[in-house]
């Protein structure tokens, strides 16, 4: 029997009835005929890489096959990830699911220490970071760089996804080997709904990160392309909580004097209606008003 009669019969059999008859996605066919044409030797190695791209276009169909016909569920890219990591992060959801039956490790990291879930997180892929939650995927687990999937989904402002991991047990307080944590990647990135929920979770608000910054540090210095309002919000939900308005980070800096420095003139307002002293001085001197990125900013900072 040849090689396409073989793929065609295994596609056959593992084929759900209710897709019998109808054909398979144009990505999925060409994916077909090119293992159809591969070397003589179809098996091992081969099989394997086919079984990769299967999860990568998502094909269930072609990777049932694939499967049946030997290809393996610990097999290894280049990049040390297994069929599981790839499907994860494409978001292929039916894949998974086979592959998880057919014993998969659910938790496997790559060389850069990413697993299944973090990629999920980090694709967007939201229906896929609930499966794997139910499948009982360990939600601290950190890449090489100390990210986890708590952070990684705040950095992404999802709450949904973020709520997910907290309520399975994600914890909302740890830094990565930057000196971050999901609060300070929140609130530098301007996301209030993620601010609050990390800190129903029990985050710190008053917490110092690396250089001894806080997280209204990082809100006071957002992103320029964050609406200068949610900026406000994650201050405002900061300072509520208990972070205290006049820290200074290792130069000295307090949270307005970064907001000055950065031009965020809404900011500088709030802080100063908030009561933050605008008379405090950093290690090189500087005031507020110094460093201020615009006289119109400079101008609305009593002098001291």
């Amino acid at each position: 029997m040849n090689r396409t009669a073989l793929l065609g019969l295994a596609l056959l059999a593992t084929a759900p009835a209710s897709l019998e008859g109808q054909p398979a996605t144009p990505v999925c066919e060409a994916l077909e005929t090119r293992i159809a044409q591969s070397p003589a030797n179809f098996e091992g190695r081969i099989l394997s890489e086919a079984l990769f791209d299967a999860a990568a276009l998502d094909c269930p169909e072609t990777a049932t096959a694939l499967l049946e016909m030997g290809a393996s569920v610990e097999a290894r890219n280049r990049f040390g990830g297994t069929p599981l990591n790839v499907a994860a992060a494409r978001g292929a959801r039916e894949i998974v699911a086979t592959l998880l039956e057919r014993g998969a490790e659910l938790d496997h990291p790559n060389l850069g220490g990413t697993t299944p879930l973090l990629a999920a997180v980090q694709e967007g892929r939201r229906r896929m970071v609930f499966d794997l939650i139910a499948a009982g995927a360990d939600v601290n687990v950190a890449n090489r760089e100390g990210i986890t999937p708590v952070m990684a989904a705040a950095f992404e402002g999802d709450r949904r996804m973020l709520t997910a991991l907290l309520e399975a047990g994600g914890a909302p307080d740890v830094a990565d080997r930057h000196g971050k944590g999901a609060l300070v990647y929140a609130a530098g990135r301007a996301f209030p709904s993620i601010v609050e929920a990390l800190l129903e979770a029990g985050a710190n608000p008053d917490r110092t990160w690396g250089h001894d910054l806080t997280a209204l540090m990082w809100a006071a210095g957002h992103a320029n392309d964050a609406p200068a309002e949610d900026g406000r919000a994650v201050a405002e939900l900061l300072l509520d909580a208990g972070a205290g308005i006049d820290r200074q980070d290792d130069r000295g800096r307090t949270a307005l004097m970064i907001a000055a420095e950065r031009g965020h003139g809404k900011m500088v307002a709030f802080l100063l209606a908030a009561g933050a002293d605008p008379g405090l001085r950093d290690r090189s001197d500087a005031s507020a008003a110094d460093l201020a990125a615009t006289d119109e900013i400079r101008a609305a900072l009593p002098q001291p």
